[in-house]
């Protein structure tokens, strides 16, 4: 009985660290939005970026979204193909939008970010935490991607949101997912695994935006981050 005691109350101890991590990162959620049935991120008014291959012919065909339970058609403003930049600018009608959402504004995380650094991405199943990869860890034939995470399968598809864990500002945009095809052992059958997920980058991001569209810095970024390459 005392070891059963013993046992719940360092269970106990545990559950509010993790339900306060939890909640940090569901305040992210607000922003996440769907375009044209794959992901996307709001980003203050009016915008929404996502990936120029989710959302396909959206200068002919404008990308449906959903924002705040809101199904909305939104316009392209500015499209990089996916063999280019891979991104995608769109604009909805901000009125369309609770004033609690017109209100809000990403920021771009400042500087490059490095392995080991702690991001959130925005998955359509909820925040998932992981860690930023060197792409050396990588094999050889996908180490052309600079910036990538560890991806269990988990953290989300092309047009998901990465931000940094504690700061919670924008450090990209996922690309594309990065895997590994393996024989089982002792038989023919091949596996498929999630190795990293590739994302354009919180810089990439600020110089594809129009002037007159820039998004705001983080206020007041770590000095270590701010200048590390």
């Amino acid at each position: 009985m005392r070891k059963l005691i013993t046992a719940l109350v360092g269970l106990v101890a545990v559950l509010p660290c993790r339900g306060l991590s939890a909640g940090l990162d569901d305040a992210l959620l607000p922003y996440s939005v769907s375009v044209n049935g794959g992901a996307g991120i709001y980003l203050g008014n009016g915008l929404i970026l996502s990936v120029a291959h989710v959302v396909g012919g959206g200068i002919v065909d404008k990308p449906k979204v959903t924002i705040a339970n809101r199904n909305l058609t939104a316009t392209v403003v500015k499209e990089s193909p996916f063999e280019q930049l891979d991104l995608a600018l769109l604009q909805i009608d901000e009125a369309t939008l609770p004033v609690s959402l017109r209100l809000r504004r990403i920021p771009l995380c400042e500087g490059n970010s490095w392995p080991g650094e702690e991001i959130v991405s925005l998955s359509s199943t909820g925040p998932v935490r992981s860690h930023i990869m060197a792409p050396a860890s990588l094999p050889a034939s996908t180490r052309k991607f600079s910036t990538v995470f560890r991806d269990d399968g988990n953290t989300g598809n092309s047009g998901t949101a990465v931000f940094e864990a504690s700061r919670k500002c924008l450090v990209g945009i996922v690309s594309r997912g990065i895997t590994q095809i393996y024989s089982q052992k002792g038989s023919d059958k091949k596996i498929n695994r999630n190795l990293a997920k590739y994302f354009v980058s919180a810089p990439v991001i600020a110089a594809f935006m129009p002037k007159q569209l820039k998004l705001p810095s983080e206020s007041h970024p770590p000095i270590q981050f701010s200048f590390r390459q």
